[in-house]
């Protein structure tokens, strides 16, 4: 959602103003563009090179350049910016939004500003609490100002309490999730599925695969990102990060996957994106005690697991979109065009573990997407938040298209 994004970042003078070198660094890779504008008293915590550096853009403090008497329009910057962030907001500068004054370009900006304003405060504990700092910050409220809530911790003066500037992936995702209430699937209900199953075959050994569920993580933030509403029911993984605004709920066995998914695609799916890689057997019994080693060979009899794809297929309602995932070995297009066929779906998503840098495992993925018909479209080798932003883009034009 932050592709593209004009953010205008605002530093004051705080021992926070550390973190906005790494809150810029966060914004740039989300694909943000950044400009950067600083108090005098900020440059005593971090430099503008510092800051210039990692923004790839010049850093702005004073009206105008000494220099060559260039002007630096506080009221373009204003226009420019999709979003005017400022963080840290010190008590000072807080209260002189709240009563404007305009004594640097940091709060003429701020007066100008057409956007959307975001303050993220960070100050010791006694004055974000004093009455005065609760009042203003009350007051920028009233006035559609977004206020990102300091986090509780030990503070540079050794006391104890609420006042540490969030931290950057909060303060990014908090930008995400303002940007995405006015999305292009704003109102459509997404499904996504993600990750592995588990299928015991004692009390400690089970059955899986190598998926991260990292994909179908990317596709659930991205359609968040876009508005949407989304569940993620997920297979048991480790060290995803969730988007925010995006419901999980956590499963471990096929069985599970089939019942939850299934489950909430009678809800009213107007999306589903079936990327788990569930099992398609598991144990025909599950031993109560470990198996123990012994001389003869032990045979583990397996049988199929429920085919989700297949049974929502068969239930598809009229004007719901189903898309499907084929990760293929051999004979790629046609293995993909079949189950596409086969399992009622409306497009499927291939991608081969011949290709490298694709699969599970990696932080890329290379993929064809096929409709019904058999017309495909081909991507290169990209990061998978990327070929989320793809398949949302194809997905969303198919929705378009139909409405047409």
């Amino acid at each position: 959602m932050l592709r593209g994004k004009h953010i205008l970042l605002g530093v004051t003078g705080s021992i926070a103003a550390y973190k906005a070198a790494v809150l810029v660094r966060t914004l740039v890779k989300e694909g943000a563009e950044v400009k950067v504008v600083m108090t005098e008293m900020a440059k005593q915590f971090i430099t503008p090179l510092t800051m210039a550096t990692l923004s790839k853009s010049p850093v702005l403090v004073e009206f105008y350049n000494p220099e060559n008497g260039d002007w630096n329009s506080h009221i373009s910057l204003g226009m420019w910016a999709d979003a005017y962030l400022i963080a840290p907001a010190s008590a000072n500068t807080i209260a002189k939004m709240a009563t404007g004054v305009a004594d640097n370009l940091l709060l003429t900006t701020y007066l100008s500003a057409r956007c959307p304003v975001v303050v993220a405060p960070a100050m010791d504990v006694d004055m974000f609490l004093h009455v005065a700092t609760q009042q203003n910050i009350e007051t920028l409220v009233k006035r559609g100002v977004k206020i990102i809530d300091p986090n509780s911790g030990e503070l540079a003066s050794g006391l104890e309490g609420k006042g540490r500037m969030a931290e950057p992936d909060e303060i990014v995702s908090s930008l995400t999730e303002m940007f995405s209430e006015d999305g292009n699937m704003k109102g459509i209900k997404v499904l996504v599925n993600a990750g592995p199953t588990r299928e015991s075959i004692d009390p400690v050994r089970y059955i899986s695969n190598h998926s991260t569920g990292k994909m179908g993580y990317a596709i659930a933030a991205e359609f968040a990102n876009r508005g949407a509403e989304v569940t993620l029911v997920s297979g048991p993984v480790e060290s995803q990060k969730v988007h925010p605004a995006v419901k999980v709920i956590n499963v471990v066995t096929a069985a599970e996957m089939f019942d939850v998914t299934t489950a909430e695609y009678q809800k009213g799916a107007d999306v589903t994106v079936l990327c788990a890689a569930v099992a398609d057997f598991t144990p025909s019994r599950q031993e109560q005690n470990k198996v123990k080693r012994g001389s003869l060979n032990w045979s583990l009899e397996l049988e199929p697991t429920r085919d989700i794809a297949a049974a929502i297929g068969k239930e598809k309602k009229e004007g719901s979109l189903i898309a499907g995932f084929a990760l293929e070995t051999d004979h790629e297009h046609s293995n993909a065009l079949s189950k596409l066929e086969r399992k009622g779906l409306d497009m499927i998503i291939l991608n081969s573990l011949n290709d490298k840098g694709a699969g599970f495992g990696t932080d890329t993925n290379k993929i064809s997407i096929i409709a019904r018909g058999g017309e495909t479209v081909h991507y290169p080798l990209k990061s998978k938040e990327q070929v989320a932003g793809d398949i949302a883009d194809y997905i969303e034009n198919l929705l378009i298209c139909s409405k047409a």
